[in-house]
């Protein structure tokens, strides 16, 4: 039996992977184990049976929290104001609800006065990065426990056999071996017969949306009301973060709204095929993007931007609470301060299409972008314009058609020499005249 762990606060999702890390810290390290369940919109059928599954699993206490609102306002909201997507796809939605959980996760360890943290990543995935960055931000001296990375089990058949031998219910099976992860603003499925990047992932996969193919053939119309770069209402309804994107799922869903399939570069080094339904945070990027288009300045909008990526990437390796994200959001929420205004979205066949923008105070006037006539605008001004952002583009091309070859060269220099020579005869026979 090891040593060096006598209570440890378990991530645990109720899922095959938790369900067996539960009984093998219990029989691993002979310690108490609490069990912290984060409800963050995965749904009331896995939150239900959580407590009583933890307590006949062997847990000691459990703690079961409601962070739907504070996973909404605190972290997804702050994420869409960066117009983060990483790798041009992923709306990130396992990696930002990782902080909150691993956040609450060394809360309770405190509280309960806990000498270790434990969690069900896997160690090939991104998830362990997300956590135990977390963790050590909080707490450099907690004690880890990543069982993935101590047991001698290989796979999720090794886990359903352990699970089977110890009376452990689990909802996955050999015919079904996808892994999927829930939230409020997401699902993601990976592994099994996702793991040929070729396959099209079975339509009986999909949870949040229907097939394009099967929604419906009129378009659904919404209208999105923004407030300082966050959504505050849907058709002209004030919600609260988890309400409204919870509304919005179901809009999007209905639609068939929010489907990605991708292969990515995880954080460890290596790709994976991943596919995703983010049907509310799909709208809400195109909703937010079609304010910010009349709403932000275009070099406030350029350089966010600019940093979208970087900040996307911060969020995908798990480095939320680091110092450069801080700051960075500190920029981004300045520059998206003035975002306030309405987005008209129109849905239809799994797509979100803007179909018309206004802002309180819009930077977009017809009287200065009209190809009629105007009087704010000297259509002659803009040759000198043009002229003083091509002068570099001119010099360029100078200097590119006066390079020649050596042997151009030379000849050039023959020819340059007799002109001189001509210049200074003819010179020396002036002052002879004279």
């Amino acid at each position: 039996m090891a040593k060096g762990v006598k209570r440890v606060v378990l991530a645990y999702s109720g899922g095959l992977d938790t369900s067996v890390i539960m009984k093998w810290l219990i029989e691993t390290y002979g310690c108490e184990v609490i069990a912290f369940s984060a409800d963050i919109g995965q749904g009331e059928v896995e939150i239900d049976g959580i407590r009583k599954k933890a307590f006949a699993t062997g847990a000691k206490k459990v703690h079961i929290k409601d962070l739907r609102e504070e996973f909404v306002s605190d972290f997804v909201f702050p994420m869409l104001r960066a117009s983060s997507v990483y790798e041009g796809t992923y709306l990130l939605g396992t990696s930002i609800a990782r902080p909150l959980i691993a956040k609450v996760q060394m809360e309770i360890a405190a509280k309960e006065k806990a000498d270790a943290v434990s969690h069900g990543a896997t160690g090939k995935g991104n998830d362990q990065v997300r956590f135990e960055l977390t963790y050590y931000s909080m707490n450099p001296h907690i004690k880890v426990v990543a069982p993935w990375r101590e047991w001698d089990m290989k796979g999720r058949a090794d886990l359903i056999a352990y699970a089977r031998k110890h009376g452990i219910p689990v909802p996955v099976t050999k015919k079904k071996p996808y892994s999927s992860d829930r939230n409020l603003f997401h699902i993601s499925f990976e592994g099994g017969i996702l793991e040929d990047p070729w396959a099209e992932p079975p339509e009986n996969m999909y949870t949040l949306s229907v097939s394009p193919e099967k929604a419906p053939g009129r378009a659904t119309y919404v209208e999105i009301g923004f407030q300082n770069g966050n959504p505050v209402s849907v058709n002209a309804k004030k919600l609260s973060p988890a309400r409204l994107l919870a509304l919005l799922n179901e809009m999007g869903g209905a639609n068939g709204v929010g489907r990605m399939d991708m292969v990515e570069n995880r954080y460890v080094g290596m790709k994976s095929r991943g596919v995703y339904e983010t049907p509310g945070g799909t709208i809400l990027h195109g909703a937010r993007r079609a304010v910010e288009s009349v709403a932000m300045d275009r070099e406030l909008l350029h350089l966010r931007d600019s940093l979208s990526q970087k900040y996307a990437s911060l969020v995908y390796n798990g480095y939320w609470f680091s110092p450069e994200r801080k700051a960075l959001q500190s920029l981004i929420d300045e520059a998206t301060s003035g975002v306030t205004g309405v987005a008209r979205m129109k849905l239809y066949k799994g797509n979100a299409i803007v179909v018309g923008r206004k802002a309180e105070r819009s930077l977009y006037h017809p009287d200065f972008a009209t190809f009629e006539e105007d009087t704010v605008y000297n259509q002659k001004d803009a040759e000198g314009f043009i002229k003083i952002n091509a002068l570099r583009l001119k010099i360029k091309s100078m200097v590119d058609r006066a390079a020649v070859s050596p042997k151009q060269a030379k000849k050039a220099k023959k020819t340059v020499k007799a002109a001189r020579v001509a210049k200074a005869a003819a010179i020396s026979s002036k002052g002879a005249r004279r």
